[in-house]
């Protein structure tokens, strides 16, 4: 059969499925499944619509044949939804748990390059799926790589996926807000989000998008602060949910849950300061990797000075953990307080890089875990890089800009991930 035949069959199946004749939606998506059983988005159409028939053995049966090609294929987040969706209808289904420890056996091996495949969305009674409306998402050229599964043991990494919950969005629909408490981390199965950050005046502005295996919420709930940014559904997207109170029950019963979240989420910071600072973001990947094998970390009490106003600064510092207090003293005695750093930001560069006194004083206004690079190693990776000396000079040029936008509270970087 030939893919212009296949992709009829398949659009007649949607139409048919968008305007409820089910039963006939259900012959076509089977043609399409027994003709092209690679084609895993018209399968798992199979089991939504044999959910939706009230055929509840044959839909778990293949949903369940689904999850294992998925799995196979390298999909992680996309079986364990799966197995998600079988458990929500029947709790207690042996050969799911079954599946999901063959998942973890397969968590890391080994993700071969594949052709892409058509992306679907999980079937959920409460929304119809992409596919349904006729819409083919697109799927990255490899399975995502799932860094936060892969560090856990077999009995945390069921108990964690025993705690996820599945939930579908619209576009347009907003999954966390800015300002808002965070109380819960995603992991994106399948579609798109925006990150967006308000600025001053009540503008909005996009300066991310994350994509299927992306993991966001964490900062918010780990550190319980406000959310940094808002995430929008910018098509219909499918994410897995863990939220704080899981966490915690999480942590009581398997530590390591905690020491591989803390662990996850201070490379994921790392990782969005090296990408959205102006002048780390000019390094090569090589460089960024040899810079963040030098970073040293570093827990300091409350009330302790890391930089001196007037003195040079002997290394920069990316704030893990807690918040920094900046000040300057104007020659006239008085003091100007800047906004207080949190986590994610990156102080002391343009000290250390340009071997200039600091203008500002930084201190800790809690407990604050912090990764440092110091002067010679600042030397080593970054200055060595061509075009950073012409970046350090302009990015030294705009610090009266940059401080002013800094005191209004709204700098913001391309790029920053932060939620």
């Amino acid at each position: 059969m030939t893919a212009e035949t296949l992709r009829e069959h398949k659009d007649d199946a949607a139409q048919l499925f968008a305007s409820g004749r089910l039963e006939e939606a259900l012959a076509e998506y089977q043609y399409v499944a027994r003709a092209a059983p690679e084609d895993l988005a018209s399968r798992q159409k199979v089991a939504e619509l044999l959910q939706r028939l009230g055929r509840k053995k044959e839909a778990v049966d293949t949903y369940e044949s689904v999850a294992m090609a998925w799995a196979r294929q390298g999909w992680l987040l996309r079986a364990i939804a799966l197995c998600k969706v079988i458990l929500q209808f029947e709790p207690s289904h042996g050969r799911t748990q079954q599946l999901l420890v063959e998942l973890y056996a397969r968590r890391l091996a080994p993700r071969p390059r594949l052709t892409p495949a058509p992306v679907p969305v999980v079937a959920l009674p409460v929304a119809a799926s992409a596919a349904s409306r006729g819409v083919e998402p697109v799927s990255p050229e490899s399975p995502p790589r799932h860094p936060l599964f892969s560090q856990l043991d077999e009995a945390a990494f069921l108990a964690v996926m025993e705690q996820l919950a599945l939930k579908a969005f619209e576009p347009g629909a907003p999954i966390v807000t800015e300002g808002e408490p965070g109380t819960s981390m995603f992991a994106l199965v399948e579609g798109r989000v925006d990150v967006v950050r308000q600025l001053q005046g009540g503008q909005r502005r996009k300066v991310a998008s994350l994509g299927e295996g992306d993991f966001f919420g964490e900062m918010a709930l780990l550190s319980e602060g406000p959310r940094l940014a808002s995430v929008v559904a910018a098509e219909r997207t499918t994410v897995l949910v863990l939220t704080r109170e899981q966490v915690e029950r999480l942590v009581q019963r398997h530590p390591s849950v905690g020491e591989v979240l803390r662990s996850f989420h201070q490379e994921r910071v790392l990782a969005n300061v090296l990408r959205s600072n102006p002048l780390l973001a000019s390094l090569t990947p090589a460089q960024r990797e040899a810079a963040v094998q030098a970073f040293q970390l570093q827990t300091v009490p409350a009330n302790q000075t890391l930089l001196t106003q007037g003195q040079a600064g002997e290394a920069l510092y990316l704030i893990l953990r807690g918040q920094c207090r900046v000040s300057h003293r104007h020659p006239d005695g008085h003091e100007s307080h800047y906004p207080v750093l949190r986590e994610g930001d990156l102080f002391g560069e343009l000290s250390v890089l340009l071997g200039l006194p600091a203008t500002a004083t930084v201190s800790t206004y809690s407990p604050c875990t912090l990764l440092r690079l110091d002067r010679q190693a600042v030397e080593r990776h970054i200055l060595v890089q061509s075009g950073v000396r012409e970046a350090l000079s302009r990015l030294s040029s705009e610090r009266l800009q940059r401080t002013a936008r800094l005191l209004s509270g709204h700098e913001l970087h391309e790029g920053d991930q932060r939620v």
